[in-house]
This record gives C-alpha cells, sequence and structure tokens, in this order.
C-alpha cells in the first residue's frame, strides 16, 4: 500500500448560497444496510504506457485571478462533457434525458449527436445516458460508446458509429447489459485508460448500504470498475491481466459517479459517492495493480460504516469530507490546458453545496503526499467536468443548464 507523508484537507466552512436542491444522478441519501462476507485478493500487476511529460505545480494559484465562464446554456441535466480526440475541436454534452449535444466553437450545433430517448429509461433520478467515451482511434473507425439505463432500469453499454455531426442509430451493438436491483446508484463513468482498454464504472446496485452485498462481491459486476479490450472479440475480451479472470478490474465502490485519468501520468483519479456522512476521492497512481479493494460497503471514506469481517487490503481513499460540506461528490480531471499555473491539479466538486476544490499529488523516491483545498463557491449544482482538446477544463451544471469553462479574468 502507499506511504501517505502528508493528508490534509483544508475546507472553508462558509456555506454555498441557498437553493432549491433535488437529487443528482450520485446523491447519497439511503440509510444502512448490512454487508456481505469479503475477501483477500492479491491484485494482479497491469501494463500502463510511461508517461512522456509530468508537469505539475507545488502549489494552488490565486483564484481570484480566475473565473468559470458560461460559454453555453439552456441544457437539461448535462451529466457528462466529452471530446472525441479528432483533431475537430468539437464539445459534446450528454443531456441525461438521452440525448447527445455538440459545441463547436462555444456554438451549440442545431441537429442533435445522438438522440436515444426511446431507448433510455430515465424515470428514476438517477437513470438515463449517463456516461460518454470516443474510441481513441475515433478519427479514423467512427466509434463512441455510451452508458444508459435501458427500458427497465438495467445498465447498457453499447457502441455507435458516427460520421460526421451525426452518430448512425442504426449501428447501436451492445456490448454489456447488467441487471440493476434497484433505481440507484448506476455509476456511469465511460473512460479508454492509457493502456487502450475501456474502462467502466458501476455503482453498488442501489437502496442503501449495499443490502445485497455487491460492493465486497468479485462475482457482481456491481460496485466495480470494469475493464474490457474492445479491439478484440465480439463484442469484446477480457484483459488476460484482469485479475479475477472477468470483466472486474478493481472493487469495493459504491457509486463511481465520474472517473478519470491523467492524460499526462496515466493516474487514475475515483469520485465514489458517498452514503450518509463521507464523500471520498481515491486515486491509483499509473501502473497500479488490478484488484484494489476501495472498501465500501466497509468503510465510508475512512471510517467504518459495518462492523461486518474486517478488510485486511482495502485502499483507503486519498480525500474525503463530510456532508457539512457537501452530500455527492463529483470527481473531475486533472488539468493540463494552456496555464501553466494549473498544470497537475485535480478539480473536483460538490454537487450540492456547489463547492469546487483543488488537490495535487506529489511523488518523490521516498514519500507520497496530496493536498486538497477549496478555490471557489460556484452556486451550482456541478453534474460533470470535463476537457477539451487541449486540456482546458469545463464543468455542467444542473440548476442552471450552463456548460463554464476556467479563464483567466
Amino acid at each position: 500500500m502507499r506511504r501517505l507523508a502528508l493528508l490534509t484537507l483544508l475546507i472553508l466552512t462558509a456555506c454555498a448560497p441557498a437553493q432549491t436542491v433535488t437529487a443528482p444522478p450520485a446523491l447519497a441519501t439511503d440509510s444502512p444496510a448490512a454487508a456481505a462476507p469479503t475477501q483477500t485478493i492479491v491484485p494482479t500487476e497491469t501494463a500502463i504506457p510511461s508517461p512522456t511529460s509530468t508537469p505539475a505545480v507545488t502549489q494552488f494559484p490565486n483564484p481570484d485571478a480566475y473565473e468559470w465562464r458560461v460559454i453555453a446554456s439552456g441544457f437539461s441535466r448535462p451529466v457528462d462533457i466529452q471530446n472525441a480526440g479528432d483533431g475537430s475541436g468539437r464539445l459534446f454534452i450528454v443531456e441525461q434525458a438521452g440525448v447527445i449535444r455538440i459545441l463547436q466553437n462555444d456554438a451549440l450545433v442545431d441537429a442533435p449527436f445522438l438522440d436515444i430517448r426511446d431507448l433510455v429509461d430515465d424515470s428514476g433520478n438517477e437513470q438515463g445516458l449517463l456516461g460518454l467515451a470516443f474510441h481513441p482511434d475515433y478519427e479514423s473507425n467512427g466509434y463512441f460508446y455510451v452508458n444508459y439505463t435501458g427500458q427497465g432500469g438495467d445498465t447498457v453499454i453499447a457502441r455507435f458509429h458516427a460520421a460526421g455531426n451525426a452518430a448512425e442509430l442504426e449501428s447501436r451493438t451492445v456490448l454489456l447489459q447488467v441487471e440493476q436491483p434497484y433505481p440507484n446508484h448506476n455509476g456511469g463513468a465511460l473512460v479508454f485508460g492509457p493502456d487502450g482498454y475501456l474502462y467502466i464504472a458501476l455503482g453498488d446496485g442501489g437502496a442503501g448500504g449495499d443490502p445485497l452485498g455487491n460492493g465486497q462481491n468479485i462475482n457482481s459486476l456491481l460496485g466495480k470498475i470494469l475493464r474490457v479490450d474492445v479491439n478484440n472479440g465480439d463484442p469484446y475480451t477480457i484483459p488476460s491481466d484482469n485479475p479475477f479472470g472477468t470483466e472486474v478490474f478493481h472493487y469495493g465502490l459504491r457509486n463511481p459517479w465520474r472517473i478519470s485519468f491523467d492524460s499526462a501520468t496515466g493516474d487514475l483519479w475515483i469520485g465514489d459517492v458517498g452514503q450518509g456522512q463521507y464523500e471520498e476521492i481515491d486515486y491509483l497512481g499509473a501502473g497500479a495493480k488490478g484488484g484494489v479493494n476501495f472498501g465500501w460497503n466497509r468503510y465510508e471514506g475512512r471510517h467504518d460504516y459495518d462492523s461486518g469481517t474486517p478488510v485486511d487490503n482495502h485502499t483507503p481513499p486519498m480525500f474525503e469530507y463530510s456532508h457539512d460540506e457537501g452530500c455527492s461528490v463529483t470527481g473531475g480531471y486533472v488539468y493540463r490546458g494552456a496555464m501553466p499555473e494549473w498544470q497537475g491539479v485535480y478539480f473536483y466538486a460538490d454537487y450540492c453545496s456547489g463547492r469546487l476544490w483543488g488537490a495535487l499529488h506529489f511523488q518523490s523516491a521516498a514519500e507520497e503526499s496530496f493536498i486538497s483545498t477549496l478555490l471557489y463557491q460556484t452556486g451550482v449544482q456541478i453534474l460533470t467536468f470535463g476537457v477539451d482538446e487541449s486540456g482546458e477544463v469545463y464543468f455542467g451544471g444542473q440548476n442552471d443548464g450552463t456548460i463554464q469553462r476556467l479563464v483567466r479574468k
């Protein structure tokens, strides 16, 4: 387990402006329940390409010199923001009801890129079209992948083909369908890792406290980060170094609503929504072994949650904050844009309070340390973050329907 020399979470206590809050796709509002028996798993090694450059600042810039500027508005529940990595400069905004829209040069393209509202069940607050990932070779193959709850509420991972600004509906290929026992804790994130594999974040299946014990059950796909090879097999194969011989790569997660890889280092950052008291940010350095257990539902954040069988080898979160500061964490991205003073800062936020934090990771031959600080009181219900092809950072808000970008004043 990594050695933590410094773990400091600096959170101001001022409240965000009062507002009416409805639960986001990742909101934690459930009651406790019993845990399933745990298992001790020895992780397996995963090869990750070495980064070519890892620039990072050692302190945060003065946030007052920057602002989150609205670049577009009028969106309905924008739950994901992605770029295609094809040199087009487009941003793709995922609306929870089942529509993906395109922003090009900060202007909205009239026709939607994808409209699958007839396939999507968004009747529950946490259901809907939840995630989008473009194939690393999208420019040549036109493939992209979506994560949604289908009619009946089960999770569907599907591939589409697109040409220009329009997806081909008839090209839909279902890769994976996962039964969801309850209409919440669906996870939703999709991301291609630096190893070229597709990572799929799934929550524990819902209700409260993981009553079915999915988080610690390696035979369930729920409460996990899955890892599959979409370049081989029909529709995919399981990488040979996946630790359990299945799609499961990491486990012990409650609701990993948003995950991301640092584009410069390959480090994995996970925003895992807590139960009733704590929200957490998990971190794994590039090259981390598969089979990492993040502890749910034995632990909530760094605290005991259930008094069941102890977990001997779990990896605690890098950061946590209590529900005095918010109610539902929204994981974000490490900044790799054109402002050198922000290089290496990881942004994350709380949906309910509108607080937005920055985090820094330091690594030396002798030790590893992390710091985090509150940067902004946005007053926005932040559902998601995103980055463009240049590494600039954005967020999407539910209460105001805006897409905002971090810029200098």
